[in-house]
């Protein structure tokens, strides 16, 4: 595992903007960073990819747990959301896509950081322009990345009908990522309808929500977390209407950060975990203090023995917190780099980076495009 650094392409601008990525600068520099890369051998992908495959096996039997047990108040659950999960689990619910978060220096195994398994970003990042900057700067070399070709895939699997794609108007990442996972449904043959969240309306009559033209919404993808939307006046009709949201409902439980200190308890010392509790004593004063619904870094704390080293502010904390033993994260050039690795329809298909001067990844931390070489015969 290396970062290398070279040239940008001149026109790298207009060569992302092309394909979606619109928000490739922000008011600190750019998101993208198309001039430097890392590279892995083939081995190393191979790990990654075990490594994904082993944690969403992994999540998936403690949510199992988590409802089986009832465990509800581990992950703050409101009480209105436990017969909906719980009848999206026992319907085992389609599920699209998540992100792993992994930390992994090149020597031992991967570690677990966190699970974005319900409204994961940088897709159109890790899947289409990776890719094309490999095309354009690297021809001959390979990526872990089959994300595009997975997602048509899998929304083949999806039940049939007219898919709605809702997100809200205010972020053109979320905008962006709504129109490209759109793009790959309408490539597997499902009908598309895009709206904005605050357009979606409820007709009581049909017990149904509806579009702009009040036809019902049976079928939703919805870029907009889940936690969110028990938080949404429209929260009150989530349990009367039978409907496929994807993600479903039962993935409220993965993208829970309280699952970290499940995940520990029912497995421990398992390679590819870092210990968790919801109780810091255990760590010896030091470890990462995470929310249990925190996104993009926010309100997450680094303290070592006693002493707060590093930490980010934001809105969240009144749902609780666990804490997580430091990972090793690798420094190279001075930047950490955090792993993500996609899963498309319970398989891993791909990875993206997003390094960071600071341990602490946040929302201007910059995407990485990676290679490897093919192993020759």
């Amino acid at each position: 595992m290396k970062r290398h650094t070279g040239s940008a392409r001149p026109d790298w601008q207009s060569r992302v903007e092309s394909i979606g990525l619109t928000y490739h600068t922000h008011e600190h520099g750019p998101y993208w960073n198309d001039a430097s890369w890392y590279e892995f051998t083939a081995d190393e992908i191979d790990i990654l990819e075990e490594a994904a495959n082993t944690l969403h096996a992994l999540c998936v039997e403690a949510a199992g747990v988590v409802i089986e047990r009832e465990w509800w108040s581990r992950l703050a659950i409101p009480a209105a959301a436990i017969p909906v999960i719980r009848a999206s689990w026992e319907r085992d619910d389609f599920s699209l896509y998540g992100r792993f978060d992994l930390a992994w220096d090149g020597t031992g195994k991967p570690k677990m950081l966190e699970y974005n398994a319900d409204t994961p970003t940088s897709l159109i990042e890790a899947s289409v322009a990776q890719w094309f900057w490999l095309q354009d700067r690297f021809p001959g070399a390979d990526q872990f990345n089959s994300i595009h070709e997975r997602l048509i895939r899998a929304w083949k699997r999806a039940p049939a009908g007219r898919i709605h794609f809702v997100a809200t108007r205010l972020s053109d990442e979320d905008r962006q990522t709504v129109h490209y996972l759109r793009d790959t449904c309408a490539q597997a043959g499902h009908a598309t309808t895009e709206l904005a969240l605050e357009n979606v309306g409820w007709d009581a009559r049909q017990l149904r929500f509806v579009d702009l033209d009040r036809q019902p919404m049976n079928r939703v993808f919805k870029l907009h977390p889940w936690e969110w939307m028990w938080g949404e006046p429209f929260s009150r009709h989530l349990a009367k209407t039978p409907m496929v949201w994807i993600e479903p409902a039962w993935k409220m439980l993965l993208s829970n950060k309280g699952l970290l200190p499940i995940l520990w308890e029912l497995f421990p010392e398992h390679p590819n975990l870092l210990p968790a509790f919801a109780d810091p004593a255990a760590l010896n004063g030091s470890f990462v203090r995470k929310p249990l619904l925190s996104r993009e870094g926010a309100n997450v704390q680094v303290v070592e023995n006693g002493t707060v080293v590093e930490e980010v502010g934001g809105d969240y904390g009144d749902e609780g917190y666990i804490y997580q033993a430091p990972a090793r994260m690798g420094s190279h050039d001075g930047r950490h780099p955090v792993l993500g690795a996609w899963i498309v329809d319970h398989e891993a298909a791909g990875l993206g980076i997003r390094e960071d001067a600071r341990r602490i990844t946040g929302n201007t931390s910059q995407f990485v495009p990676h290679l490897f070489q093919a192993r020759t015969a």
